[in-house]
């Protein structure tokens, strides 16, 4: 697959250099080292042989190609990187690597310890995000904007606002991946049926003191078919996934020329087309929306998995590896599109109420009618406001100045009271008191 055309443009490139072959086989290796470790701590292995499997392994150049052929024949990278450190090893110490352990471990494991670190990198760039909607947001608590429902215009709305959600739906997704980050992505450590077969009780004991000593987090049990803790961080990176693809959705729907209302910020290059000059097409936002979708993708991948055979899964383990570290890398690159669209977003008031005339006032025909219907009754109300509206639209006269010129209006309503309900900044409901709330509490988290 020519990934590097089609799948990498959409992940964060720093991560991709952190998650390829090597990080993986240095995972495994850490895995391992950490095992013996803590087997020699407790007298299972002889004192000084985790020392000396440290020093040789490590030096070890392990062989990627050889491990990745490898797995057509095993199912997995563990068992062919478990016989080359083997094979490594002095023959006296060969017996003590991998010790009471399974590939099931050694992969998991090592796929927690990549991930640890990406958490931490969207946790940043997701904090970044926040602060810079915070400013968004109080910069644009009282620009007047229409909001639309179902694609058409309905009633005004602020910008504030309308950043406010977005920043909102963020930070609820970050705080989902924190707490997955704050209890430690978990060690696997079970042994070939999960109950460290040979050990007995010391098993588990094991299995805490290889969670600490690797920075991971201590399970009650192993988790071989428990795939909980796979869909829980699936689950979470997909929701900060549809957080960010909500957020460029709205902003590439304003950036269209009709509207004009917002511009990705402009870089040399960005957004060009390939034969339009005059385009500058919303690419930041695109970038997000398939990293995205692709995401949702893997995310319905990790949701079938979920339920896994018996003691081991047959296929459903297998199909989670790819999906689970591409969600990670893709989701980075999202949020590092989604941080610099909400730190340098172009916003134009002057098209925000330019637009709100469109309809020639129509979409305040709502409080016109609330001011009419005590005097006119509720049907004449929607009657006079419609026509009014239309008649406005077409003629290309304000609404108040129609509505006051209405035979049915005339002498019965003050002319400065139609001007107020007519006027979209003075119907902005809790606007302004959605933006104060949602920043407050984003200023605690």
């Amino acid at each position: 697959m020519p990934a590097a055309l089609i799948q990498h443009p959409f992940m964060s490139q720093p991560a991709l250099a952190q998650c390829n072959a090597q990080a993986m086989v240095d995972a495994m290796l850490a895995f391992e080292l950490a095992l013996a470790e803590v087997q020699e701590a407790r007298g299972a292995v002889p004192e000084g042989a985790s020392r000396t499997m440290r020093a040789t392994l490590e030096a070890y150049p392990f062989d990627c190609d050889a491990i990745a052929a490898g797995i057509a024949s095993g199912g997995n990278a563990a068992i062919p990187f478990v016989k080359q450190g083997r094979a490594a090893l002095p023959e006296a110490l060969k017996r003590y690597w991998h010790q009471g352990a399974t590939s099931q471990d050694v992969v998991d494991s090592a796929l927690m310890l990549l991930l640890g670190p990406r958490l931490a990198s969207l946790d940043a760039l997701l904090v970044r995000c926040r602060a810079a909607a915070i400013d968004l947001m109080a910069a644009h608590e009282g620009t007047v904007m229409v909001g639309r429902t179902l694609m058409q215009q309905a009633l005004p709305i602020t910008f504030g606002v309308k950043v406010a959600h977005w920043a909102l739906g963020l930070e609820q997704a970050r705080q989902r991946l924190a707490a997955l980050a704050e209890t430690g992505l978990p060690v696997q450590f079970g042994g070939a049926v999960g109950v460290h077969s040979g050990w007995d009780d010391l098993g588990l004991d094991f299995m805490d003191a290889l969670a600490e000593r690797l920075g991971l987090g201590r399970p009650v049990l192993p988790w071989h078919t428990d795939r909980q803790p796979v869909h829980a961080l699936g689950t979470a990176l997909d929701a900060v996934a549809g957080a960010a693809e909500k957020l460029a959705l709205d902003i590439a729907l304003l950036t269209q020329t009709e509207l004009g209302e917002v511009a990705e910020p402009a870089a040399p290059g960005m957004g060009e087309s390939s034969s339009m000059p005059h385009k500058r097409n919303p690419v930041r936002c695109a970038l997000i929306r398939g990293a995205a979708r692709q995401v949702h993708g893997h995310t319905t991948v990790l949701l079938n998995a979920a339920a896994q055979p018996l003691e081991r899964g047959l296929g459903e383990w297998h199909a989670e590896w790819a999906p689970l570290i591409d969600s990670a890398l893709l989701l980075e690159g999202a949020l590092e599109q989604a941080a610099v669209l909400l730190e340098g977003l172009e916003v134009h008031p002057e098209a925000m109420r330019r637009n709100l005339a469109v309809t020639g006032g129509g979409i305040m025909a709502e409080p016109v009618s609330r001011l009419l219907a005590p005097v006119v009754g509720p049907d004449a109300a929607k009657r006079i406001s419609a026509e009014a509206a239309e008649t406005a639209r077409r003629s290309g006269r304000g609404y108040a100045e129609v509505l006051n010129e209405h035979a049915e209006v005339q002498g019965r309503l003050d002319p400065a009271a139609v001007h107020r309900a007519t006027d979209p900044a003075l119907y902005l409901g809790s606007s302004r008191a959605q933006v104060k709330r949602t920043a407050e509490w984003l200023r605690r988290c």
